[in-house]
């Protein structure tokens, strides 16, 4: 008899990636009954989901109640949280990562995966202590450890989207301005494509995961190679300027502006997850290997990638 997965953020970018990812896997397929769950099961993104054969619940990650219910009778679940619902909320997210793992944990769920970030206070000494968004999935990863949770800590890169995102057309092509030398190394990962990857090897070898961090990453780039990287899949031009943090917060909305301004210096200065982390990038790409699957590189992303 197949095993439920309970995958949170279904119908977004990294639960859908699961989704589909283990629907296409020739194992896990058999293995795991997918329960995706959204806030509104009559949504277009939930109804395709059932289409595809899963089983689509309601729950709100803030009443604890319903996450509960969404997760009884789970071996696995996978955890996603979003800072920056409206009005972005380090403590909202704390709650309801937290639910998830009070729900795991009171389920006797086997395998949680849950998607964290690095806690860039504690990373940096405290110099970088307003990247919320990353410290508060962090901490709820330390509360799931505190609490004995059977679990995969999944950290994603940055988004190869959040790069499409930030072009500006121009002239001659696009710009793309950022707070980085032309130098700097960014780690990446084309999050619809390849998260689903990554969460896929965790679930097919459980016990080689369990309690062990995955860098979702697929590779390291520069401006540079950004750069490149587009010119050559669309053919059209991309200037890249490096641009100050005060700059670049000045692009921002109010809400984000220092948030982002810190974490793009966490990428600058600490190589995102930390010093030296970029020579750990085969142990990643060793992740999909093993289960058949490759990396989608930035020519890839950016051939197929809608420009604004």
């Amino acid at each position: 008899m197949a095993k439920i997965l309970t995958v949170f953020g279904a119908t977004g970018n990294q639960g859908g990636s699961v989704v589909r990812a283990v629907l296409e896997h020739p194992i896990l397929s058999k293995s795991y009954k997918i329960r995706a769950v959204t806030r509104d099961p009559t949504k277009p993104n939930a109804k395709a989901l059932s289409d595809k054969g899963a089983e689509v619940v309601k729950a709100d990650l803030s009443d604890k109640a319903s996450v509960v219910q969404a997760v009884k009778g789970s071996h696995a679940v996978f955890g996603v949280t979003n800072f920056w619902e409206n009005p972005p909320s380090k403590q909202r997210e704390y709650t309801q990562g937290k639910h998830i793992a009070d729900a795991s944990k009171e389920t006797g769920v086997e395998h949680l995966i849950w998607s964290t970030l690095p806690h860039a206070s504690t990373l940096t000494g405290g110099k970088l202590s307003g990247v919320t968004h990353f410290d508060s999935k962090a901490e709820v990863a330390e509360y799931i450890e505190q609490q004995g949770i059977p679990a995969t800590f999944y950290l994603p890169a940055c988004f190869m989207s959040n790069i499409t995102g930030s072009l500006q057309k121009t002239g001659a092509g696009y710009s793309l301005n950022y707070p980085f030398t032309p130098t700097t190394v960014i780690p990446c990962i084309d999050v619809v494509a390849d998260t689903g990857k990554f969460v896929a090897a965790a679930l097919a070898n459980p016990s080689a995961f369990i309690g062990k961090k995955i860098l979702g990453v697929t590779g390291w780039y520069t401006p540079n190679d950004i750069k490149a990287a587009f010119e050559e899949a669309t053919g059209k031009q991309l200037e890249y300027n490096e641009i100050s943090v005060e700059t670049f917060r000045s692009f921002l909305p109010d809400f984000m502006a220092e948030e982002l301004g810190e974490n793009f210096l966490l990428i600058k200065d600490y190589q995102y997850y930390g010093p030296g982390t970029e020579k750990k990038i085969g142990e990643s790409l060793k992740v999909l290997q093993e289960v058949g699957e490759s990396p989608t590189g930035l020519k890839e992303f950016f051939s197929q990638a809608k420009l604004p």
